[in-house]
């Protein structure tokens, strides 16, 4: 990891582009290795969960973690809703549109990334 880190590193600095190293983290993904990744001789900080665009990576169960928060919160919007469901006011055809925008919305934002 070491020799890649300082590949990518050289291959930026070709380009003029920096990695700031305060920035930079190292997320340990189904190994054992241990040793520390330094960059420019300083070393970087070793995470274990990791949010990278609203999106949640840890070091055992890769993006699981990420799937279970946005379940939850659909869980949480939906059961918001209860009075919605149980109305018997509501047509079922309006309850689904309501679904759609409402549960829908919150399960797949930010789904693509």
């Amino acid at each position: 990891m070491q020799e890649k880190t300082i590949s990518v590193a050289a291959a930026s600095a070709a380009l003029r582009l920096n990695i700031h190293r305060k920035r930079s983290k190292i997320l340990r993904y189904n190994t054992t290795g241990t040793n520390q990744i330094t960059l420019d001789r300083e070393a970087l900080e070793d995470v274990k969960p990791f949010t990278y665009l609203s999106s949640i990576i840890d070091e055992h169960s890769g993006c699981d973690a990420d799937v279970k928060v946005r379940i939850a919160k659909r869980r949480a919007a939906y059961l918001q809703l209860k009075n919605i469901w149980n109305s018997k006011q509501l047509s079922t055809n309006t309850k689904v549109r309501i679904f759609d925008t409402n549960v829908k919305t919150v399960l797949l934002y930010e789904a693509e990334t």
